[in-house]
């Protein structure tokens, strides 16, 4: 464990914002300097930190692209959804519609073979889309959901907005060109629609699926497994994303998510690895054709991941309940106490580049003035842990922020210790003081 102090002057508080330089720890004992992020073949990349939703990589992630079979997530997360409100269960039997049997007889997309009017159980058909991303199991289970995949596209909808996700279009449940799909689109499309989102949508969306339902790595984790084992349907299903033990792309450790690929979208990979404890989730957009190099979108993400894990190091920023010596005790007016010390509310951790030093960070500390009088004192009586403002860590380098937009690396300071009124006689003699003072003053 790193730990880097220094000593500073004290800082006065007077209600405006001062700088602050403070120690914080470091979980490593690397001492390698901040490497750059890498280029990476592909329209679209992003690295971000599942605890925390920081973004360590960002490359195009705000632009949209074809998201393709990625899309799957969105209809995992309501069929997880589902089962928890206890509307469906893993034995529930689903009777395949005209159109799920349709869009599974085609043998140039992805799928399994599903017979008209036949019933499957509900887990057979999700570890088809989660294992294999075949797109009629996947329609199957829309339908079952929400009645149609029209209305299944509308909850998907809702998902995503409830999520902040804005800037989207989503026309079906597989990710599928709408042009495969003859007249069973979404109404008022095209057969040109297809289906987009950014890489930090998409992340978005992994990000919640994950942490709602971390169970849906038990099954994207399988390389491979048979549909319907036994029987004259039976299908050796192996996974698309080839970084899973055993793949063509094996990495320790990778254990999901959804791959996807069509003409328009290319090839994508939303990925996910957890190291030392640490998981991060990675996209890949636009990574090559998906045809002449297939093994581009995991020579990407294995570059990313590497990123990822090895050049950016955990650090216990701010310990709670921490005094800050750094900072001068607050005058209090009226109070059986002359000063007060502060402290921080909360701890605060934090990602950060290989090789940052205590004199690359900043704490900066604003004051609410509302807090104080017009002379920058708080006014007896106190209670401990009275909110009177906020630091804010800043580094040297370029910080890429969180993938909710929200700022994370702010701190409440508060009081750290309770100051009681002064008597009665105490606060009089303060009144006079300041009274026959300021009459002074005017002569």
């Amino acid at each position: 464990m790193k730990i880097l102090k220094n000593q500073f002057k004290k800082i006065a508080v007077s209600g405006l914002s001062a700088s602050v330089l403070l120690p914080f720890v470091i979980n490593t004992n690397s001492t390698v300097l901040a490497a750059e992020a890498p280029e990476v073949d592909a329209e679209s990349a992003l690295v971000v930190d599942f605890e925390t939703n920081q973004i360590l990589l960002d490359q195009n992630a705000d632009d949209q692209r074809g998201i393709a079979s990625m899309t799957k997530m969105m209809v995992e997360y309501i069929l997880f959804q589902e089962i928890e409100a206890g509307n469906l269960d893993w034995n529930t039997e689903v009777t395949i519609s005209d159109y799920a049997y349709q869009v599974s007889q085609n043998y140039e997309l992805s799928n399994v073979p599903l017979k008209k009017g036949e019933v499957y159980s509900l887990e057979e058909l999700y570890q088809a889309l989660a294992i294999y991303s075949a797109n009629g199991a996947t329609v199957a289970i829309a339908e079952q959901i929400a009645g149609s995949e029209p209305a299944m596209v509308d909850r998907m909808h809702e998902l995503v907005e409830s999520w902040g996700i804005t800037d989207y279009e989503i026309y079906n449940t597989t990710g599928l060109s709408n042009a495969s799909l003859g007249e069973n689109i979404y109404p008022g499309s095209t057969a040109e629609d297809e289906n987009v989102m950014s890489a930090k949508g998409i992340a978005t969306v992994a990000s919640h699926l994950l942490k709602d339902y971390p169970e849906v790595l038990d099954t994207s984790s399988i390389p491979s497994m048979v549909f319907r084992e036994g029987t004259d349907d039976a299908i050796l299903m192996k996974n698309w994303n080839w970084m899973l033990e055993g793949l063509l792309h094996e990495r320790p450790n990778v254990d999901g998510l959804k791959t996807g690929t069509t003409p328009f979208a290319g090839a994508n990979f939303t990925g996910t690895s957890m190291e030392d404890g640490r998981r991060i989730i990675t996209v890949v957009m636009g990574a090559g054709d998906g045809i002449e190099n297939k093994n581009q979108r995991f020579d990407e993400t294995d570059k990313i991941m590497d990123y990822g894990f090895n050049e950016w190091e955990a650090a216990s920023i701010m310990e709670g309940n921490t005094v800050l010596e750094d900072v001068d005790p607050i005058m209090v007016r009226n109070g059986k106490e002359d000063s007060v010390e502060v402290m921080s509310a909360e701890s605060l951790e934090y990602l950060l580049p290989n090789g940052v030093e205590q004199e690359d960070v900043t704490w900066t500390f604003d004051v609410d003035e509302e807090a104080l009088n017009k002379d920058g004192e708080l006014e007896a009586p106190i209670e401990k842990g009275q909110e009177i403002g906020t630091l804010t860590f800043t580094y040297e380098g370029e910080n890429l922020g969180y993938l909710d937009g929200s700022e994370h690396n702010k701190v409440s300071v508060v009081t750290a210790e309770s100051v009681d009124r002064a008597g009665f006689f105490s606060v009089i003699g303060t009144w006079f003081s300041d009274f026959f003072g300021g009459l002074m003053e005017r002569f």
